[in-house]
């Protein structure tokens, strides 16, 4: 039955899903005691965790100082300095057109005036395409009168 938990937890110990206490069950079993003749090859694994963890390092490790300091007014400075240029450029930059370019902005601004007039006339005319709906009403109800007319006539002779 041990043994049978033994390799559930090796399994999740191997997968990477145990937890702490998992683990040190796994290292005691392995450390102190009998070991399973089918779990014996990992024994020596689980000895040499339990070495290295009792080693200590006499070596003292020299971590790098950080090098000159910069001071913070040093950074609005440079920030100031990146607009100014920045502004310089694009205020002296040159941003003359080309006369092809100049010829195609006259052509559309032409284009643009011509397409307006062409809306205005258009929206003229769709007005008085109104009036043509009150004159088709006005003709049909001459037809109903005449119709009346005519009915009158055939009902009096």
């Amino acid at each position: 039955m041990e043994s049978a938990r033994i390799e559930r937890l090796l399994d999740a110990y191997f997968e990477g899903n145990t937890t702490l206490a998992e683990e040190a069950t796994l290292r005691d079993y392995f450390t102190n005691g009998e070991v399973a003749a089918h779990l014996e090859p990992m024994k020596p694994m689980f000895e040499g965790f339990v070495k290295a963890k009792e080693e200590v390092s006499a070596t003292e490790i020299a971590l790098p100082r950080s090098g000159s300091k910069i001071n913070p007014w040093w950074y609005s400075i440079a920030a100031t300095f990146l607009v100014a240029v920045t502004v310089g450029s694009i205020v002296f930059s040159n941003s003359g057109l080309s006369k092809e370019e100049e010829e195609a902005l006259a052509a559309l601004k032409q284009t643009r005036e011509a397409m307006m007039m062409l809306s205005s006339n258009l929206n003229k005319g769709t007005e008085n395409v109104a009036y043509l709906s009150e004159f088709t009403k006005g003709t049909s109800t001459i037809r109903h009168i005449e119709q009346f007319t005519e009915t009158k006539n055939k009902i009096l002779k």
